[in-house]
């Protein structure tokens, strides 16, 4: 791959345009990291092994709530940074990312709102989804400059990315000669549809604006739309058996995220009983502790067919956590995360490169030592 920065003409959600269209210049290839919508680039044109990061953020599932967005970095490449770290599994450091510091890496920014998935629009409120578009295009034209030669990728992302990755699995596959390694991770991208503490279904609810605002229907995997409605189908325990490429799922057994948006909300708390609870866990009553408990469950029950393929890995560790690929002190450092004797990168990339077979789940909170958990005032 060539060493290459996108320079103009890019898709933003607040603008009505068909396809993506990008304009790129070769620059000095000692300029090692650069940045601008959608891309974000680290290039070694020597190498023809490449990382692909979907960056994560969330979704929108209402008019309101998207035309909020389309003013923020979530929504339009007009307010997002030109320069960002390249951390963790991004990492150009050996002593940060052992496995993948000398590949290229692409992180894909985000700012449609439906995992790089939606197509639709709302001229009413001047919001064009082009999530699926700009995936398309990204590809499109990272295949042009080098991709296509890959002999070893890897398809990533983060929390909304991280189901960007599982949505997009198969295609990412497809875009390659069959000679090509390819391989899929998915960071914090395990939303289950559960039920919250008051009995509802937040998240489902949460989703089904998602898809049907934002036209997901038609880009979902057909395995899965052919029989299933379609917002359940945005749920990645009903798209990971059928996915052939092999994928590694990694996530905190005790998603914050989760907690805070699916289970425990404040729509489905409104005396604030778990809002000392959902901040820190610290906080939380044995009951409490125990419906965490049960989500783990339901976690581990919604992986038992995945993890069953060799092809497959699996790592759930017992945290209070949510994406542990981006942040160097849980993807490699000295005190990382760990199940048994083997942390996140190593175990990555022991899967990745087929020297061991990974199926790494946790005994339950309390007994892991090494979680990086998280903690909100």
């Amino acid at each position: 791959m060539e060493h290459y920065q996108a320079t103009i003409s890019t898709e933003d959600m607040d603008q009505e345009q068909t396809v993506g269209s990008f304009s790129w210049s070769a620059l000095d290839p000692a300029q090692f990291h650069h940045s601008h919508p959608y891309f974000q680039i680290s290039a070694l044109p020597s190498r023809k092994e490449a990382t692909y990061f979907c960056e994560g953020g969330g979704w929108c599932d209402s008019i309101r709530s998207c035309v909020y967005r389309k003013n923020t970095r979530h929504g339009s490449s007009t307010y997002m940074e030109r320069q960002i770290q390249f951390p963790g599994i991004l990492s150009n450091k050996a002593e940060e990312n052992p496995d993948f510091f000398n590949w290229n890496r692409v992180k894909l920014r985000y700012c449609d709102g439906a995992s790089f998935s939606g197509d639709s629009q709302y001229k009413a409120g001047q919001l064009y989804f082009r999530g699926q578009r700009i995936w398309l295009a990204a590809m499109e034209d990272l295949m042009s400059k080098g991709m296509r030669h890959a002999t070893q990728a890897l398809l990533s992302g983060c929390s909304a990315g991280g189901l960007a990755s599982i949505l997009h699995c198969d295609e990412f596959r497809g875009l390659f000669p069959w000679t090509t390694k390819v391989k899929c991770l998915s960071d914090g991208g395990l939303f289950l549809d559960t039920i919250d503490v008051s009995g509802r279904r937040t998240l489902r609810n949460m989703f089904r604006g998602v898809v049907w605002l934002q036209g997901v229907k038609k880009n979902l995997p057909w395995s899965c739309a052919n029989h299933l409605n379609p917002t359940l189908c945005f749920f990645p325990q009903h798209l990971i058996a059928d996915i052939k490429t092999p994928l590694f799922l990694l996530n905190a057994a005790y998603d914050m995220w989760q907690i805070q948006a699916s289970l425990a909300p404040p729509s489905a708390d409104p005396h604030g009983h778990w809002h000392a609870c959902r901040k820190n866990y610290a906080h939380c009553t044995l009951s409490q502790i125990q419906f965490f408990q049960g989500f783990r469950n339901q976690m581990l029950n919604a992986v038992k067919g995945f993890s069953r393929s060799n092809k497959n890995g699996l790592f759930i560790n017992s945290c209070f956590a949510h994406c542990q690929t981006e942040r160097q002190d849980t993807w490699f450092a000295q005190r990382s995360p760990h199940i048994g004797n083997k942390g996140v990168a190593e175990s990555v990339g022991n899967w990745y490169f087929d020297r061991a077979d990974i199926k790494a789940v946790d005994c339950p909170f309390p007994c892991d030592k090494t979680c990086h958990n998280l903690v909100f005032k």
